[in-house]
């Protein structure tokens, strides 16, 4: 069947609910800050799925310590799964605990330790303990390469495209792990969406305290830029200094990647004036509620001929601050769509241009169930077909 392609009767709407003032009260597209050494860089609203800016975003970087982000990923998954629980704990076996004793960032776990799986986690995220994740991964899938072919899976599904991970610490494995920013974002944004009570519990807090060992943070934005609350810093000699962070302002979340600085200081103003500027440089609009309808497909062989779209997180979009923007919306599916069709079901994508702005697809999925059509269903069908 072929594709089809409609311009949706919301690009009107669209267009005049964004028209904003004359345009001499327009602004060109606004750049961003260059305060800072950040060879790699990526901006990304979560809420509306947009890229707000991009520099060697597809470059392949040794992540360091914000591998661990995969390690909090799959740990949040395998918790939801009922894989493994917070309060369940693990003796750290004595082949772990001398490899990885004092070895760059700990959290002085004791040779004979028995520690659950909740400390391990703040651990790992708040203080990059590479025992820690050392210790998670080993108790939880029974060995350390089990724990990283996991990883693996895991970016593979929710799809980190050129990723590999060699370690559940991001400790120097001789190029074996690797990653870009835009993968990165692809991973900050699962654990997100998918994870929103476990991220609140274990990200973003500016210190932890195990076995009467307190240590900070180094995180260089939470508790400085508004709505900071994570995620990860990563350095090695090799790799340089990365952040992976992110922040929320009045329901709009945004994910950063700056990586490959020469000096934590560059790194960290870097990561701050990106995220402040994206916040301050866009503005967004909500064009459809998660429940409202974005557009009406076509069905073949149903109980009705036609099934209501809705995106599961809405619709929005980011415009430059003071842009009356213009906004043009085009639905595409392969149609007509054939019934059964599940609620829920991903059926056809949104594609949203703006000017002067990289173009975006959204997902959109069946509102409502769409079972096959039965005789009488077949009958009607057919006839208000042959009247229109």
């Amino acid at each position: 069947m072929r594709p089809i392609f409609r311009k949706l009767s919301a690009t009107c709407a669209a267009a005049a609910l964004l028209a904003g003032p004359a345009s001499a009260q327009d602004k060109e597209k606004p750049l961003p800050p260059e305060a800072g050494v950040a060879p790699i860089a990526y901006l990304y609203d979560v809420t509306s799925g947009q890229v707000l800016f991009e520099r060697e975003a597809d470059r392949r970087f040794m992540p360091a310590s914000i591998t661990k982000v995969m390690t909090t990923f799959l740990a949040f998954e395998w918790l939801e799964d009922g894989k493994i629980a917070q309060q369940q704990s693990f003796t750290i076996r004595p082949e772990i605990w001398k490899k990885w004793n004092n070895v760059g960032s700990t959290m002085f776990l004791p040779h004979d330790a028995r520690v659950s799986v909740d400390d391990l986690i703040h651990g790992v995220t708040t203080v990059s303990a590479n025992d820690g994740a050392a210790a998670l991964a080993d108790g939880a899938a029974g060995s350390i390469e089990e724990w990283v072919a996991a990883m693996n899976a895991k970016a593979e599904e929710i799809g980190m495209r050129d990723s590999r991970f060699g370690t559940p610490n991001g400790w120097m494995d001789e190029g074996r792990t690797f990653t870009t920013a835009r993968d990165l974002t692809t991973l900050a944004t699962a654990m997100l969406r998918r994870h929103p009570k476990k991220y609140r519990h274990f990200v973003g807090h500016r210190e932890f305290t195990y076995n009467e060992i307190t240590q900070p943070n180094h995180d260089p934005i939470s508790g400085v830029v508004p709505g900071a609350d994570g995620i990860k810093t990563g350095f090695t000699n090799q790799a340089g200094y990365g952040f992976l962070g992110s922040a929320e302002r009045s329901g709009r979340r945004l994910v950063m990647v700056v990586a490959a600085s020469p000096r934590a200081r560059d790194r960290d103003r870097a990561a701050r004036d990106l995220i402040e500027w994206g916040f301050s440089a866009f503005e967004q609009r909500r064009l459809f509620a998660p429940d409202v309808p974005v557009a009406l497909a076509e069905v073949q062989g149903g109980s009705s001929r036609e099934v209501a779209l809705v995106a599961e997180n809405g619709v929005y979009v980011d415009l430059p601050t003071g842009s009356s923007g213009d906004v043009t919306l085009k639905l595409d599916y392969e149609g007509p769509l054939r019934a059964p069709i599940t609620r829920g079901e991903k059926v056809a994508t949104l594609s949203v241009s703006i000017d002067g702005m990289p173009d975006y697809t959204i997902p959109l999925f069946a509102r409502d169930d769409v079972p096959q059509a039965g005789f009488a269903d077949r009958i009607l069908n057919g006839f208000i077909g042959w009247l229109s």
